[in-house]
């Protein structure tokens, strides 16, 4: 919960940095992916909005506007599934890569050390100071085979 209200409070202050009016909308949506343990769509988020909180006024359009913003200030990433779908997952989190299976888009998450230090050892052999990095690994899933 600790993370979830520091996460909270770091985009209250960048919407004050950038002069914008902060909004409960853009905070439940916000809210919606830290709380969660999966990578949610838009359409997901959603629902899930309508769901928890039925008395908020908030529609496909805020929740695609705010996804936006949300991207832009680097405060969440997207996952890109197909041309048409996308889904997303706080910058809050650990390090982590990602294993996404193109028939039914299930994303599993895994680190493994080894890995991690080849790509150090690649960035230094290419005389490249690695700041940061991301993995996705395209395939079937087992359910899929």
């Amino acid at each position: 919960m600790r993370h979830t209200r520091q996460a909270i409070d770091k985009l209250k202050d960048i919407v004050k940095e950038k002069g914008l009016n902060y909004t409960k909308q853009r905070e439940i949506i916000f809210e919606t992916i830290l709380t969660s343990t999966k990578h949610l769509g838009a359409e997901d988020i959603y629902n899930i909005i309508l769901d928890k909180y039925p008395n908020e006024k908030i529609g496909i359009a805020t929740v695609y506007r705010a996804l936006v913003f949300l991207e832009a200030v680097d405060l969440i990433s997207s996952i890109s599934l197909n041309k048409d779908s996308k889904k997303f997952e706080t910058n809050f989190k650990e390090h982590h890569d990602h294993l996404i299976c193109i028939k039914c888009n299930t994303i599993i998450e895994f680190v493994n050390d080894t890995i991690e230090k080849e790509q150090e050892k690649i960035a230094q052999e290419k005389g490249f100071r690695l700041l940061n990095h991301t993995m996705y690994l395209y395939g079937v899933c087992k359910s899929c085979k």
